[in-house]
């Protein structure tokens, strides 16, 4: 885990993270409880800027989004989890996911971006 000066992580009760698992927060990520994680999942509350292109990337800093991960989701193994998501409660992320969008609570993501409700 790496947390900026800036930055918090908040995780809940009864989370599990499996092997190799990172975050990195310069603003903030939040993990509810109940939650498991499988193995070498990623955590990214920041991403480069890359505006200029007359500039190397850097020198052009950060932009950073809060991550809220709900309570008893399952984020399977191989999934990268990007800044400004919101997963809702009771989701299932399938593995090897790329998270860039919001996931609705009662979710399961089966492929990037096929997002389905359930219950």
């Amino acid at each position: 885990m790496l947390v900026e000066k800036s930055g918090k992580v908040i995780i809940g009760n009864r989370v599990f993270f499996n092997n190799f698992c990172s975050i990195n927060a310069m603003l903030s990520v939040t993990i509810g409880d109940d939650c498991i994680f499988g193995e070498n999942v990623k955590i990214y509350d920041h991403n480069h800027c890359y505006q200029d292109r007359s500039k190397s990337i850097s020198k052009q800093g950060f932009s950073t989004a809060a991550i809220q991960i709900g309570r008893n989701c399952w984020i399977g193994s191989q999934v990268t989890i990007l800044k400004g998501v919101t997963i809702g409660d009771n989701s299932i992320i399938g593995a090897g996911v790329v998270v860039y969008q919001d996931v609705p609570e009662n979710s399961i993501i089966l492929s990037n971006g096929e997002i389905r409700k359930y219950g």
